[in-house]
């Protein structure tokens, strides 16, 4: 369950969903960058863990929107803290790695 939630494309993808619910095309166009089989399996996964929720409205053409449960906004909340706390830590990071890296150069 953490894989989904903290791999690549989940974090994309709940970000996406925490602003609003989306069809998969502009999901798709949204996150950018994810297949359509990458985009379909993440959502699949994520329904299963009981973040997301898949509408699917009996019309033609089908219609489907991906939104989050409660406890997917509630997840995507956490992941969304957690992704800004890495971005305005990143400089902290990359100095410890060459401190690390330099000192064990010969």
């Amino acid at each position: 369950m953490l894989e989904h939630v903290t791999s690549r494309w989940g974090v994309l993808i709940l970000a996406a969903l925490l602003e609003r619910s989306y069809r998969f095309s502009e999901l798709r166009r949204h996150v950018g960058g994810v297949s359509e089989k990458m985009l379909a399996q993440t959502l699949q996964a994520l329904e299963r863990d009981g973040f997301v929720h898949r509408d699917a409205k009996p019309v033609i053409p089908p219609r489907v929107d991906y939104s989050l449960t409660p406890m997917g906004h509630e997840v995507a909340e956490q992941v969304w803290t957690l992704t800004r706390w890495v971005e305005d830590r990143l400089d902290d990071v990359f100095e410890a790695r060459e401190a690390y890296d330099g000192a064990r150069e010969p």
